[in-house]
């Protein structure tokens, strides 16, 4: 893992850390930063494109742009980025976007690569939060944007690894959302849909086979209206946002009922033959 400096002006902005930022979502994310006047710390694995996106955001915005070169998979180099995000405190936002997917079925994926997907998607971006928000609870100020998917409510699209992991990324964004929000920290899980970004030819799609997608620009710039507003949830392709909340709120409501002394009556009365023939 390297970092570079990139200019020698004193940091004086917040700033905000990308994973992910070589390309696509991330990368859009720290264009959208930068012209907000934001000073960016980037990190992903390919180097010299974000030295590119590191220039041209300099020179058309004039921030202050940190290359942190990571593999956020390899626990060394994860452990360098929970460092930053640990003890720079002109980071004020996290990106976790990082992620990956494969294309290929639950029983054609080897444990290796079911690994991988995990690593990545859940324990880096959980480490990465972990690190950061204690300082942002002590500052009593701070925001942590979680990329999950709309995968993670569709069990049916068959991607069940990929899908499973952004699960975890919209509950653990829920939970901290509980846990954080009165202390003055603001997280946000963003739920794209279907996006055009390289994540599927690297996991092995054919692009020609999949549906239409939204464009990067346009899924970025839709999460942010939802950060502006302080949304929880973003889903930025969902027409109607009383499903949402409809869906949300049919959750809540069986919450009273999950604790319960006694089985509910549809398991105890089926059960009762079988203790009657065994008595």
């Amino acid at each position: 893992m390297s970092s570079i400096n990139v200019s020698s002006k004193n940091m004086t902005h917040k700033s905000a850390l990308v994973t992910g930022a070589s390309s696509g979502i991330g990368a859009v994310y720290a264009d959208r930063f930068a012209k907000r006047g934001y000073d960016l710390v980037l990190v992903a694995r390919d180097h010299a494109r974000m030295e590119a996106l590191a220039e041209r955001l300099r020179r058309e915005t004039g921030v202050v742009v940190d290359i942190l070169q990571a593999d956020l998979t390899d626990a060394g180099e994860l452990a360098q980025v929970e460092e930053r995000l640990r003890t720079d405190t002109h980071i004020s936002i996290l990106v976790n976007n990082a992620g990956v997917s494969a294309a290929s079925s639950f029983i054609d994926q080897s444990p290796d690569e079911v690994a991988k997907i995990i690593s990545l998607n859940t324990i880096a971006l959980t480490r990465l939060a972990s690190a950061v928000a204690p300082r942002f609870v002590r500052a009593g100020d701070g925001a942590i944007i979680n990329i999950s998917s709309a995968v993670a409510l569709v069990p049916e699209f068959g991607l069940t690894v990929y899908g499973a992991t952004k699960a975890f990324v919209l509950f653990l964004t829920q939970g901290l959302h509980f846990e954080l929000g009165s202390k003055g920290v603001y997280v946000q899980a963003v739920l794209p849909a279907s996006t055009q970004t390289e994540i599927w030819e690297r996991s092995g799609w054919d692009m020609n086979a999949l549906p239409p997608a939204m464009k990067v620009d346009e899924l970025v710039d839709a999460a942010l209206v939802g950060f502006d507003r302080r949304e929880t949830v973003t889903i930025p392709s969902l027409l109607d946002a009383e499903q949402w909340n409809t869906f949300d709120a049919a959750r809540q409501s069986m919450i009273p009922n999950f604790n319960q002394v006694d089985a509910a009556d549809r398991y105890r009365l089926a059960s009762k033959p079988y203790v009657r023939q065994l008595s």
